[in-house]
């Protein structure tokens, strides 16, 4: 999108890669202003993103028995942080759940409030909410994005409460459709993704941290919908939904036996 180049370093002791030379917390924004972000845009355009919308329900329930299934709660007070257009945080809230938003671009918390009814609040009041609130904290892509990564997983610690579980879905880098990919691979996203994380490399930060990883689940559609962004990213534009579905296919056969090669994983932290 932007025609610019960024080069990604890989820690040789925990293996977190990170994107060099990034834009800091003030500057990032322009980044994020594309009619095709979907997480800000809700955009109908182009295949990809309507297959996205197809899918999304689906996700959006997934998401809702994944947390209902881990906490054992049919209601409680849950947290979306990086909130987007609402969709999550308006469905769980249509489940019955108390839920805070917090979304940092102003158009997206306009498409929230229009579109499902939600008002989120700004990234601001990240900081002011009282400890010990919730029983689910997600990130749903949204850690990968983060400038200040250790005050923030801190914050998160801080926030959930003793027996709450932290839901954090990021891209594997060490997935299937990553190797095919490779600098192509959409879910590098420079430099709107700050972080790329491994398996091993989120076990390592949760230590660090003091919290412990409860078990990881894969996200099945990203491989697709990752396979499809990366065909065309490949091709300069044009896509190949023949060769990009059989991409993330594979990629899902190999992660049924490895998750490791699955294209995003969503994972269950508690203290």
């Amino acid at each position: 999108m932007s025609h610019e180049s960024f080069a990604i370093w890989q820690c040789g002791q925990c293996t977190l890669r990170f994107t060099q030379d990034i834009p800091d917390a003030a500057s990032i924004g322009p980044y994020y202003k594309s009619e095709n972000y979907i997480s800000h845009s809700n955009t109908n355009e182009g295949l990809v993103n309507r297959l996205y919308h197809m899918v999304r329900r689906q996700t959006l329930n997934d998401k809702y028995r994944l947390i209902h299934g881990t906490t054992r709660l049919r209601k409680g007070r849950l947290l979306d942080i990086g909130a987007g257009t609402g969709a999550f945080a308006g469905y769980m809230q249509e489940q019955g759940w108390e839920v805070t938003g917090l979304e940092p671009d102003d158009s997206a918390r306009a498409v929230a409030r229009t579109d499902h009814k939600v008002e989120l609040l700004g990234m601001d009041q990240l900081f002011n909410l009282p400890a010990d609130s919730f029983d689910a904290i997600t990130l749903w892509h949204v850690l990968e994005h983060v400038h200040d990564l250790h005050p923030y997983m801190e914050r998160l610690k801080s926030l959930v409460r003793r027996h709450g579980r932290i839901f954090i879905a990021v891209p594997n880098y060490t997935s299937y459709d990553a190797r095919v990919y490779k600098e192509m691979w959409a879910a590098y996203d420079v430099p709107r993704h700050l972080y790329h994380f491994s398996p091993d490399a989120m076990e390592r930060l949760l230590t660090q941290h003091g919290l412990q990883l409860q078990f990881s689940s894969p996200m099945w559609y990203d491989s697709i919908y990752i396979s499809m962004l990366s065909e065309k990213y490949r091709n300069q534009g044009r896509g190949n939904a023949i060769r990009s579905g059989f991409i993330g296919v594979l990629s899902n056969m190999k992660a049924f036996v490895n998750k490791s090669h699955c294209s995003s994983l969503t994972y269950v932290i508690g203290k």
